[in-house]
């Protein structure tokens, strides 16, 4: 029987509260593992921030250990630089087999075979999202994780493609392995939050920076509101690099009491958001994954979304889409999921059946499969 592999576990990135969907997919997916897997052991290489976090990142399970590092993911080129050689030397002291990062960014040189998550290459495709110091670096560290590293994983086929040909590396090395979905949404135990009231309201969940499209959604919202439109609209994500810009553009527009901004929240909070809101809106123009979109269709809510490559691979056809790039698009669609109630019923069912093939188990498997190849590739 082999011996229990040694996998590290590349955390620096990680700000509590600070880095949107990736801190939910990597305590989703470490908790998962957890489960499927007691035999081989995890050392899970924490940044300051994350050590303190609460609750914790690393799992409670006896094969799993956090090793605290002196740096601080919020002091970037640090971290950068700490994780080129403070992690190349914390792998070979820990004897790793395979050294998984779950952030985009891998040391070039480490002990074991490296298994880097890349989810997406807005970097590519959106450079104008992005000041010019850390589009160069983003471009040089992005670009050594991919050729660098043994295997690349990402999550979902529009992004396989990108970085199979931007990176010109051979299918065989880049593997999709998509998201899961927490079951407590399925479950509708969570209570309406009290920072909503008793008014009717539209969900979007979403980091607020500008490649989501606010200003577009918020100009086919006043549309809606001129026409009647009694919903209000709640925003829940981390405050981004637009977010003093939608705040000025709600003020301008009049809608200061129709529009909540709730920033991040903790999942119990926002579940509950998710359960009695009567549709969710992402009108996003660039996505590796979407994972709102399964979130709020898991819940049962009706989801009207971006027609992007990403989301109609995650969504199929249980979701409106609408062109995210035409204000006019947005608001119809909006309007014709409020204005029907079969609609909003037939997409909330299909929504639910399609969220149910989404499991953390399946990705933490499928995970766990890509680090043994990797790992019995450099014995």
């Amino acid at each position: 029987m082999a011996h229990p592999l040694r996998i590290g576990v590349n955390a620096l990135y990680l700000i509590p509260g600070g880095v949107g969907g990736t801190e939910i997919y990597l305590r989703n997916l470490l908790a998962a593992l957890a489960e499927v897997d007691r035999v081989n052991r995890y050392f899970v290489f924490l940044n300051r921030e994350t050590a303190a976090a609460d609750p914790p990142l690393t799992p409670a399970a006896a094969n799993f250990e956090g090793v605290r590092c002196p740096v601080r993911a919020a002091n970037r080129p640090w971290r950068l630089f700490w994780e080129q050689a403070g992690l190349g030397l914390g792998s070979w002291t820990r004897r790793l087999d395979v050294l998984f990062s779950p952030g985009f960014t891998s040391p070039l040189v480490s002990r074991g075979s490296k298994v880097t998550v890349i989810h997406d290459l807005q970097h590519k495709r959106q450079p104008q999202n992005f000041g010019p110091l850390e589009l160069a670096a983003w471009r040089a560290a992005v670009w050594m994780s991919a050729r660098f590293s043994r295997e690349v994983v990402t999550v979902s086929e529009s992004s396989r493609k990108d970085i199979t040909e931007i990176y010109h590396l051979p299918p065989q090395r880049v593997h999709v392995v998509r998201h899961g979905v927490e079951t407590a949404l399925f479950e509708g135990r969570d209570e309406r939050p009290e920072l909503v009231g008793d008014w009717p309201y539209l969900l979007s969940v979403s980091t607020i920076h500008s490649h989501k499209n606010w200003h577009r959604w918020l100009e086919a919202y006043e549309r809606l509101v001129a026409g009647g439109c009694r919903h209000h609209l709640v925003i829940a994500g981390l405050r981004g690099n637009y977010f003093e810009e939608l705040e000025r553009r709600i003020e301008a527009c009049g809608l200061r009491d129709r529009v909540h901004s709730t920033g991040w929240l903790p999942r119990a909070q926002l579940r509950g958001l998710y359960r009695c809101a009567t549709a969710l809106v992402f009108p996003s123009t660039f996505e590796g994954f979407g994972m709102p979109v399964v979130e709020a269709m898991a819940a049962g809510v009706p989801v009207a979304c971006s027609d992007i490559a990403p989301l109609r691979e995650v969504a199929g056809r249980a979701a409106l889409l609408f062109d995210p790039y035409s204000v006019e698009s947005i608001a119809g669609a909006v309007g014709q999921l409020l204005a029907d109630d079969g609609l909003r019923q037939r997409l909330a069912e299909q929504g639910r059946q399609n969220a149910a093939g989404y499991s953390w188990t399946r990705a933490a498997e499928e995970t766990l499969a890509i680090l043994r190849r990797a790992a019995e590739a450099s014995r």
